[in-house]
């Protein structure tokens, strides 16, 4: 089957029903960037929410622009990969400063923040500019249809995958091609089990005829796991919760409000054990402990606080999920 009739099966496909996503319903470069750069390493479903605060506390670039680093992070928090956040305030100053939204490739893919992926899906959907996107989803489609076994890490299968893409789309619509290529990586050529049977490119799927597809697409470079074990303390006094601020040199979670390790408040007395929760950073996976204490901080890095006061700040994940786990949200 010739290369082109596969951005006409995935037209049809999409034009057929797909799911209906808030960041969908506009054109506008500033809302597709911030569901774009939400959407890296975050489920859609998870983004919704953060979505919509976001935007009805930002609605423009300029009022993004305008804001407080600190009042960006704590909208972002929960949303992890906070230098996403603070490079979309970095990049929204620049693009106010230059007068609106670039409306080229080459000049939005040179914002802090944006690399081929999302320079490609804003300029597609916002601009109609034929650029294919490049994404895991889209890899493993690539992958199962040209039954390519090479290797997605390494950067030369990145860029051949990239020119099968843009060998796929349709130039008169570039931006609905692009999210139909991500919505069937997401919803049907699904990287465990995928639904081969109501594929619109089963019919051409390489991988599919050789009985492959679930083994693609391969990935050799991995990192083996480090599981990780650490305490976190929560010390209350009445009503109050007391937090500690990350350093802004700090090479993690700069600005942020955590509870205190028990390196970080060696003179706290603990108590019972509350419960424990899981967090992945990467390949690091954590299990935390969240301890009772009590203990008198000293120190401009600690702060107590009351619960409304807590959803108005900068709170890191790992805070957010040991606040939960003891009934404090």
């Amino acid at each position: 089957m010739k290369r082109p009739r596969i951005g006409k099966l995935l037209l049809e496909w999409y034009g057929r029903g797909h799911r209906d996503l808030p960041w969908r319903a506009t054109s506008d470069p500033y809302r597709i960037w911030v569901s774009e750069i939400m959407l890296q390493q975050t489920r859609a479903q998870a983004v919704i929410p953060y979505y919509e605060r976001f935007l009805r506390r930002f609605p423009t670039v300029e009022s993004l622009a305008a804001a407080a680093e600190n009042d960006v992070l704590a909208l972002w928090s929960g949303l992890g990969y906070y230098s996403r956040a603070r490079n979309l305030h970095k990049a929204a100053i620049a693009v106010t400063a230059a007068g609106g939204f670039p409306r080229d490739y080459d000049a939005i893919r040179a914002l802090p923040g944006i690399g081929d992926y999302t320079a490609a899906a804003i300029a597609s959907i916002a601009f109609g500019l034929p650029y294919a996107v490049l994404d895991g989803n889209v890899m493993r489609v690539v992958a199962r249809v040209e039954n390519d076994a090479s290797d997605i890490a390494s950067l030369q299968t990145r860029s051949r995958f990239r020119e099968v893409a843009e060998s796929w789309l349709d130039p008169r619509e570039p931006g609905h091609f692009n999210q139909a290529l991500m919505e069937l990586g997401a919803t049907v050529c699904l990287p465990k089990a995928p639904m081969c049977l109501v594929c619109p490119l089963a019919e051409c799927c390489r991988a599919r005829q050789a009985g492959t597809a679930a083994q693609l697409p391969v990935k050799l470079r991995k990192t083996e796991p480090v599981s990780i074990d650490a305490v976190l303390l929560l010390v209350r006094n009445r009503a109050r919760v007391l937090l500690r601020r990350r350093e802004d040199g700090a090479r993690r979670m700069a600005g942020f409000w955590d509870l205190p390790s028990p390196e970080e408040l060696p003179s706290a007395r603990t108590g019972e054990s509350l419960g424990e929760f899981r967090h992945t950073i990467t390949h690091h996976h954590y299990t935390f402990t969240v301890v009772s204490a009590t203990a008198r901080p000293r120190g401009a890095e600690f702060r107590w606080f009351e619960p409304h006061e807590t959803v108005e700040v900068p709170l890191s994940t790992t805070a957010r999920k040991a606040l939960k786990l003891v009934g404090w949200f």
